[in-house]
């Protein structure tokens, strides 16, 4: 069973064990940030090396197009939707930004296989410990409670949750 220790001086708002239980169920996950101001997730994914234009656009277009479709079968009208591409030095990054509001943890599972399809071996993962398959369905589960808890408040703090040596660490900017 896999476990997380908290190590701060205010309690785990349900903003923070969202953060955290996603980084833990997907190793494909290089950062998450939660703007509460606009009720936005924003997931970064990293890819070893510079990936050409229109493989970028190939990806663009998956997301769109899968989260679109996603949420049409869902009967959800998306109100943020985003993706941004970045190249920084030998590096590409992949920002998927989605409202909370219509998010639910089966479209995060989806973002995150198609990234992995998408991306292949460029893909960079934390090395997690392997996780069993009853602890990734307490992580899902985990992640839809959090995300029905944080729909319903308006949270104060920006968020930003990164992996560093097998710790996930959540920092308010």
């Amino acid at each position: 069973m896999l476990g997380v220790q908290y190590k701060g001086r205010e309690d785990v708002t349900d903003s923070v064990g969202l953060l955290i239980s996603i980084l833990v169920r997907y190793p494909e996950v290089a950062t998450i940030k939660y703007d509460p101001g606009d009720h936005v997730l924003k997931f970064t994914f990293i890819s070893a090396g510079v990936v050409g234009d229109d493989k970028l656009d190939t990806i663009k277009d998956n997301l769109i197009n899968s989260i679109e479709v996603f949420n049409l079968l869902e009967g959800k009208k998306i109100r943020v939707s985003k993706i941004n591409c970045q190249i920084c030095d030998n590096l590409t990054t992949v920002e998927v930004q989605r409202d909370v509001d219509t998010l639910v943890q089966e479209e995060i599972a989806l973002i995150v296989e198609l990234i992995h399809q998408l991306m292949e071996n460029d893909l960079v993962t934390e090395g997690n410990d392997i996780l069993y398959e009853e602890d990734l369905i307490i992580q899902e589960e985990i992640i839809e409670h959090m995300l029905e808890s944080v729909k319903g408040t308006a949270g104060d703090k920006n968020l930003f949750a990164f992996r560093e040596e097998g710790r996930v660490l959540v920092f308010n900017k």
